[in-house]
């Protein structure tokens, strides 16, 4: 099955501190929306995507800009709940921040490092990077059907999406632009689309 990578983009998401749980979506920042499209991207009706990571950039501060990776072929005991698992991000951005590029464990499937959005995209050395966006050209090709048994796509591919704040400008030699639709859907919406295209094969517009 196609490995998948899903960069979101969290503008106002705290990077250090205690995170509020109770107001994940005031004092927090919008966190609500990152865990959303974390829990999207990972989970399964009863389990878990072993094909998918998700990389959640916290760029609210206090301070430096911090990434999460979550890596789905080797976390263990994540649970579908969202305030479960904003607990695990507390936790996360409650420890020092490592330097930009150096990926620190935290626990099994789950790293941390400093770096922002363009820091990502220079990792992602394998695959087009598709910026999700209403007002561009469709995610599949003319033409596409939607197959009568699934086909998953085989070829790497990466995604960056946002929570409520526009992305801005993002360019680069393997970005391209794509929309699932003319409406400006969720980002959890979005993942769950995405997943679906790909798990049966639909092809893309690359």
């Amino acid at each position: 099955m196609s490995v998948r990578r899903f960069a979101v983009v969290g503008h106002r998401a705290m990077s250090k501190g205690k995170l509020p749980l109770n107001d994940l979506a005031g004092a927090g920042g919008r966190m609500d929306v990152v865990v959303r499209a974390l829990m999207a991207g990972l989970l399964t009706s009863h389990g878990l995507r072993t094909n998918t990571e998700v990389v959640l950039h916290l760029l609210g501060g206090p301070g430096p800009p911090r990434r999460i990776k979550f890596n789905g072929a080797e976390l263990k005991g994540l649970h579908a709940d969202e305030r479960s698992i904003a607990g695990t991000v507390g936790k996360v951005i409650a420890t020092p921040l490592p330097p930009i590029g150096h990926w620190q464990p935290i626990t099994v499937g789950i790293t941390h490092s400093g770096g922002d959005l363009s820091t990502t995209m220079r990792e992602w050395q394998d695959g087009p990077i598709v910026v999700l966006d209403a007002d561009a050209p469709r995610l599949w090709s003319e033409g596409a059907m939607l197959p009568t048994e699934g086909q998953p796509n085989e070829a790497p591919i990466n995604f960056i999406l946002s929570d409520d704040q526009p992305l801005g400008d993002i360019i680069g030699d393997r970005v391209i632009h794509r929309s699932l639709g003319s409406q400006w859907l969720q980002g959890h919406m979005a993942i769950a689309i995405v997943h679906f295209l790909l798990d049966e094969g639909v092809d893309i517009n690359r």
